[in-house]
C-alpha cells in the first residue's frame, strides 16, 4: 500500500515552526494596521482642534452620537461574545491546529451524520488539509478580529456590522467545523453540545445587528427566552427517546462519552471528576437520564412562560445545570490541544442571561442635550469635525478590527479556491529537497518508440526524472500521476520541460515496458514524455549512478526501488533531489506536485 505507516504527526516541527512564522508575519501586518489607524486618529483630532480654534473655543463640548446608554442586554451580548471570539481565536494558536483539527475534531464530529453532511464537511476539510498553515493562521485573526470589533464598537453602524460579520463567520464554522452542530446525527443530545456552540454565536450576532430600538421593550427578551425554552423542551424529548443508549448505564452512550473525555490530556483533578461521574452513571444511568429529561423539560417550560419570576427560576436552574454539564460531560470543551471553543454551555447560558435582562431592563428614554452636535452653532458639517474623542477612537478601532479580520479572511479565501495542496506537506513527510548544482550522471537508453535518448539529447530543456516499475500496482502509478499533474499545471512552460521515467524493473525492456505501463494509465499521450529502458547492464549503470537501489523479491515477481525524483537544468546539472514516495492520501500527491512544480519553476526562471 502506498504511504503505509507514513503520516505527518500533528506536532511536526516543520509545520509548527512554519505556522508560528506565518503568525509572526501576519502580526507585523496587524501592527502596521494599528499604526496606520493611529495616524488616522491623529489626523482627525488635528482637524477637530483647528475647528475649535476657528470658533475660539478651548475645549470641544461632549457631542456623542448617542445620548442614552447602550441597552444592558445588548452590552452583555456584545462584550460576552466579543470575549468568546477572542478566546476561541487564541485557542487556534495551539501547535496541533494545522494538522490536528481536521482529523481530530472536524471529521470525527461529522462521522455519524448523513452522507450529504459528511460530503459538505469534507469539502471544507479538503481546503484545510491542502493549506493547513493558511487556514489555521487565518482562523486566528478572523476570530480575534471579530472579538475586538464587537468590543471596541458599542454603538451605531460599525457595531451592527460587527454583528453581521459574526453571523457570517459563525455559519461557516457551524456548517463546516461542527457539521451543523450534530443535529442531523442519530445520537444528537443537548448534553454533548447540540445544536452546536457556534449557533449561539450566530444568534448573538443577529441580536447585535438589530437596531437598538428592538431592545426598547420587553418583547425581544421574551422571544429569546421562549425560543430557548422551546429548544430545551425539544432536547428533553430527544433525550427521552428510547434506543439511543442514554437510558443505559454501563456500556451506555453517556458513560462512554464521559470515559472518553476523561482520557483527554488535562489537569488530573478534572480527569478524576470525570472518571467518578462515569462510574456513577454506569451504576445509575437510568436515573441520570431521567433527571436530565425532567430538568430540561421543566426549565424549558419556565422560560416559555414569559413571566419574570418563573423565567428567573428557570434561568438560575439552567445556569447551574449548564455548569455541571460543562464540567462533568463536556470537560470544559477546550482541553486536549485541539479544543476550539468552550463548547455550547457557556455561550448558551450567556445568550439566555441576555434574554432575561432584555425582558426586565428596558432602557429609559432621555432628551437630547442642548449642547449636542445638532444644536451647536457653526458646528462642522462632517462627522469627523464634530464628534467626540471617544466616538472617533471607537470608530477607528473598529476599522482596525475589520482590517484584522481581512488579514485572516484574505489568505482563507485564496486557499479556498486553490485545489492544489501546499508543498510543505510533502516536505514535512519526506524532508526538504536536497539542493545541488553538480553535473547529472549520464544515461543513454531507448524510449517507448524505440528511439535512442540520452542526457545530451535533452540538453537545453529542464528535466524532471524518476524511476518507475511498469507492473507496480501501489506506489508507481501514483508517482506517475504526480508527474502528470505537474506537467498539466506547467501550461505553456511545459514545452521547455521533459519528463523522463526510467524503468526500475530489470525484467521489462523495450516495448514491453510501454505496454505494461499503458495498463497503469500511461503518460505517453502527454508531450515531452520519455519512458526509457534498455539492457539490464545499461539500466544497472543508470540506477547506480543516480543512487537508485533496486531489489527483486520472489524471482522477479516483485521489485522494490528507491522512490526519488531529480530536477536537471538545461545545462545538464542536477539541481534538486526529491523523495517521491507517495504519502498516505491524495492530498500528499497534490502536495508533491506543487513541490516539484516550484522546483521546476525555479530552474526555468533562474
Amino acid at each position: 500500500m502506498p504511504g503505509m505507516g507514513r503520516s505527518v504527526q500533528t506536532g511536526n516541527s516543520l509545520i509548527v515552526s512554519t505556522f508560528h512564522t506565518a503568525l509572526f508575519h501576519q502580526l507585523l501586518i496587524v501592527l502596521l494596521v494599528v499604526a496606520l489607524c493611529a495616524i488616522g486618529f491623529n489626523i482627525v483630532r488635528t482637524v477637530q482642534y483647528r475647528k475649535l480654534k476657528q470658533h475660539g473655543q478651548d475645549s470641544f463640548p461632549s457631542m456623542e452620537r448617542f445620548h442614552t446608554p447602550e441597552p444592558a442586554a445588548r452590552r452583555i451580548l456584545r462584550i460576552g461574545f466579543g470575549g468568546l471570539w477572542i478566546f476561541d481565536g487564541l485557542l487556534q494558536l495551539q501547535s496541533a491546529m494545522p494538522l490536528g483539527l481536521p482529523s481530530s475534531v472536524i471529521q470525527p464530529g461529522a462521522s455519524t451524520s448523513p452522507g450529504w453532511v459528511q460530503h459538505l464537511v469534507n469539502s471544507g476539510v479538503s481546503i484545510w488539509s491542502n493549506h493547513p498553515i493558511q487556514a489555521a493562521s487565518a482562523t486566528v485573526w478572523i476570530q480575534v478580529g471579530l472579538g475586538l470589533w464587537l468590543l471596541v464598537a458599542p454603538r451605531g453602524t460599525w457595531s451592527r456590522l460587527g454583528g453581521v460579520a459574526s453571523i457570517g463567520w459563525g455559519l461557516v464554522v457551524w456548517v463546516f467545523g461542527e457539521a451543523f452542530g450534530g443535529i442531523f446525527a442519530p445520537g444528537a443530545t443537548w448534553l454533548f453540545g447540540a445544536p452546536g456552540a457556534v449557533l449561539f454565536y450566530c444568534i448573538a450576532g443577529f441580536l447585535i445587528a438589530l437596531p437598538e430600538r428592538a431592545f426598547a421593550t420587553p418583547r425581544l427578551g421574551r422571544i429569546i427566552l421562549a425560543g430557548g425554552g422551546v429548544l430545551l423542551i425539544g432536547m428533553a424529548l430527544l433525550q427521552a427517546w428510547p434506543g439511543r443508549g442514554y437510558w443505559q448505564g454501563r456500556g451506555g452512550t453517556l458513560t462512554a462519552m464521559v470515559q472518553t473525555m476523561a482520557r483527554t490530556p488535562q489537569p488530573r483533578f478534572l480527569s478524576s471528576w470525570l472518571t467518578s461521574f462515569a462510574s456513577f452513571d454506569a451504576i445509575h444511568g437510568w436515573a441520570v437520564n431521567l433527571f436530565a429529561v425532567i430538568a430540561l423539560a421543566v426549565i424549558g417550560g419556565l422560560l416559555v412562560s414569559g413571566r419574570r419570576r418563573f423565567a428567573l427560576v428557570g434561568l438560575i436552574a439552567l445556569v447551574a445545570f449548564s455548569v455541571a454539564d460543562w464540567v462533568l460531560i463536556e470537560d470544559l470543551g477546550f482541553l486536549g490541544g485541539v479544543g476550539t471553543d468552550p463548547n455550547s454551555m457557556v455561550p448558551m447560558a450567556l445568550l439566555f442571561v441576555a434574554g432575561y435582562v432584555a425582558m426586565v431592563r428596558v432602557p429609559a428614554e432621555t432628551e437630547v442635550p442642548a449642547g449636542s452636535a445638532a444644536a451647536l452653532p457653526g458646528g462642522g458639517t462632517n462627522w469627523w469635525e464634530r464628534t467626540s474623542l471617544s466616538y472617533v477612537t471607537r470608530t477607528i478601532a473598529a476599522i482596525a478590527a475589520l482590517a484584522i479580520v481581512i488579514v485572516g479572511s484574505g489568505p482563507m479565501a485564496i486557499a479556498a479556491v486553490n485545489q492544489n495542496a501546499d508543498p510543505i506537506l510533502t516536505e514535512a513527510l519526506d524532508g526538504s529537497p536536497n539542493t545541488l548544482d553538480t553535473p547529472a550522471p549520464h544515461f543513454a537508453l531507448t524510449d517507448q518508440r524505440g528511439a535512442p535518448v540520452s542526457l545530451a539529447s535533452l540538453r537545453g530543456h529542464t528535466i524532471a526524472l524518476t524511476f518507475l516499475d511498469p507492473v507496480c500496482t501501489s506506489d508507481c502509478p501514483l508517482i506517475a500521476q504526480e508527474f502528470r499533474q505537474t506537467a498539466q499545471r506547467l501550461g505553456d512552460q511545459g514545452r521547455r520541460v521533459d519528463f523522463v521515467a526510467i524503468v526500475a524493473n530489470p525484467i521489462y525492456r523495450s516495448a514491453s515496458f510501454t505496454n505494461a505501463f499503458d495498463r497503469q494509465e500511461s503518460l505517453d499521450r502527454l508531450p515531452n514524455w520519455y519512458f526509457l529502458t534498455g539492457s539490464v547492464l545499461a539500466l544497472q549503470r543508470v540506477w547506480n549512478s543516480y543512487g537508485i537501489l533496486v531489489s527483486t523479491v520472489g524471482a522477479g515477481a516483485m521489485v522494490s526501488h528507491s522512490d526519488l525524483a531529480f530536477v536537471i537544468d538545461p545545462r545538464g546539472h542536477e539541481r534538486d533531489v526529491l523523495i517521491d514516495d507517495p504519502g498516505p492520501s491524495q492530498t500528499f500527491a497534490s502536495s508533491f506536485s506543487s513541490l516539484l512544480l516550484s522546483r521546476i519553476d525555479q530552474v526555468l526562471n533562474s
